[in-house]
This record gives structure tokens, sequence and C-alpha cells, in this order.
């Protein structure tokens, strides 16, 4: 049977505006790990970095953590070298009925001086459209067989095909901000990556998928220092768990608690040697306050950062991830609600 796309948009939208995302009450919490591109489509080539191979090295260490935390379930697109048809891709968080859907990329451009990360939810803003982003990502579509008849009414070189997608995803798109916002922060502030924002793209992998989903582009192999990272071992045990960080950190806000622990961090393959130190960030302030107990609310063992005009503050230190999360619960006991664990070297 022919997939009609404008059937399709009513179709989901029928859906959305009957399915809360919270009315999802299995008892693992499902995420649906999509490493980008694949066999017979590479994505970015630079320098000899191939993106089919960074986002998927990338995407099973990600659901590695994962998989080692309680109450988390991960599926993944694909787990090899294999071409995956795009509208595949959403079929298959739609029928687990996915709590969340996370798509990981690596970008690039023709010149070789940008670099950073950024990640893309889908939603209904036009203000920072990029249809050249779009493009790129949804152009594999051109690679399947039978497109015209899979993608009927859908053209990812016809802008007027990507504003259509826009009518979508409005019920989750919260969701996907925040879950987005978890990731880029986590980025800058625990590995110091440059960050180049969140943003708003009709892109159909995520437009077609029926929870907050996002799609990460870890940063740009066009730019032979980032492609560097990337591509080593070190680089992508970092951004995973960065990505695995925010993911729990997201389910535990809205669907109870989680915590990576050192056992997930060591079994894959990220040291915790005694060069880490965890601390547990309060609050980032232009104030420079007096290191004592009265001011943080009768914690000890504040110690601060300076850098572009801000202090952050931060409690506690130890090599203990597991540790490090008790802290973590401390401090939001005591009324810091955003405190997050955060490595120090």
């Amino acid at each position: 049977m022919k997939f009609n796309y404008y059937s399709f948009l009513i179709t989901t939208l029928i859906l959305l505006s009957n399915t809360s995302v919270f009315s999802q009450n299995d008892q693992n919490f499902t995420v649906i790990l999509d490493a980008g591109h694949g066999g017979k489509d590479p994505g970015n080539s630079y320098h000899g970095y191939s993106e089919k191979d960074i986002s998927l090295k990338t995407t099973l260490k990600v659901g590695g953590f994962l998989e080692k935390v309680a109450g988390f379930k991960v599926i993944y697109t694909r787990t090899t070298d294999v071409f995956i048809e795009l509208a595949n891709r959403p079929k298959i968080a739609n029928k687990a009925n996915a709590n969340l859907f996370v798509s990981i990329h690596c970008n690039s451009v023709k010149s070789f001086q940008p670099y950073g990360t950024e990640t893309f939810v889908m939603g209904l803003s036009r203000s920072d459209l990029n249809l050249e982003v779009a493009k790129r990502e949804n152009s594999v579509i051109l690679l399947e067989d039978n497109f015209k008849d899979t993608y009927q009414g859908f053209d990812p070189n016809k802008p007027e095909s990507l504003i259509g997608l826009t009518i979508l995803q409005e019920e989750n798109l919260n969701n996907s901000i925040i879950l987005a916002t978890e990731i880029q922060n986590n980025f800058t502030n625990n590995l110091k990556r440059n960050s180049r924002g969140i943003k708003q793209q009709p892109l159909w992998v995520l437009d077609a998928v029926y929870m907050p989903s996002v799609l990460i582009e870890l940063g740009f192999l066009s730019n032979r220092e980032e492609g560097e990272f990337l591509n080593s071992d070190e680089g992508q045990d970092q951004m995973a768990l960065q990505i695995a960080t925010a993911i729990v950190e997201y389910k535990k806000k809205y669907f109870g608690t989680a915590a990576i622990t050192d056992s997930a961090v060591q079994s894959n393959g990220l040291a915790s040697s005694n060069t880490t130190i965890y601390k547990v960030q309060l609050i980032a302030s232009s104030k420079n306050l007096p290191l004592i107990s009265s001011n943080f609310k009768g914690l000890n063992n504040i110690s601060s950062t300076y850098e572009n005009g801000i202090y952050r503050y931060t409690y506690g230190e130890t090599s203990n991830l597991e540790e490090a999360n008790k802290m973590q619960l401390e401090a939001q006991m005591v009324g810091y609600s955003d405190a997050f664990v955060v490595p120090s070297n």
C-alpha cells in the first residue's frame, strides 16, 4: 500500500491530540537510538572521518551507558553498517511506543573553520529555518528504492514540502526542547564544546515520530580538529556520556529517578580514574560569593571557578560517580533543584 504523505499528516495530528507524552505507563523508559546514515549512505566524509561510522560508534556507546541504568530499555535503529530507509526509523520508535527518539549525526560545511555542537528539534518556528540543513539530512530519501511512492507528495529539495512538516510535533515540542537543552548544556558545561544552540528544522526523521525527539549534530567533520576528536574513542566516550546523562536527567525530572553509575562508565570503556574528580554544580552567578556554608543553604566543601564573567559554585569532591549522585541528591534536598554532577580534572 502506498504511503500518502498528506493523509499521514492528518492521522498523526489526530493521534497527537489524543495521546499525551506522559500517558506511557510502561515499566521501562524506552529510548530509540538512531545512528544516522549507514550502508550505501555514508553521510559526511572529510579528512578521512566518516559520519556513518562515528554516529554508529557514538550511538552504541550512548546505549551502553543507558543499558546499565535501571528502568531503561534501549532500541537501536541500526547496530551495524547497514542502510535503513528513513521512513523505517520512526516506524521502529512508534511501534515500540517509545518515550524518546534520539538521532545522532555529524555536521559539515564547505569551509573548514566552523565547529561546535547543535541539537535540532521539530518545531513551528521559522525564525531560524535553514533549508540547506533540512535538505541535507532529508536527502537520504533520494537513495531509497521507490522513494517517489514511499514519500508521496514530499520532495526534500522543495521548500514547500519542508514547510509542510512543521504542522506536526507541536504536542511534543516543549519536551523535545527540554531534552535538547539538557544535551547542549552538558556538551558546553562538562566538555567545554562550542554550542551552536538548539534549532527547529523540518526534518522527516523527527516529523514522523509520536514522541519527543531530537537530532544531535556532534560537531563538524569538515573541521579537522573537531573531526579528530569525534573520530577518537575518547571523544566518542565523552560525547556519549553527556548524551546519556541528559537522557537520564530528563527521565528523572519527568518519570522518576535514575542515575548513571561508575560501573556503567567503566564497562563502556570510559575510565573513572583518580584524575577525574566529580563535583556538584549548584548555581552559576555573576556575583562573587564568600565560600561559606551560610551562603549555600548550609552545605560545606564549596568551591568555585570563574570564566567569562560567571562564577560557577560547586559542592563536594569525589572520584566516585555514585557518591557524586548522592551529593547531587543532597544539594537538591536543601533547595538546589537544578544541581547537577560535573567532572573536574
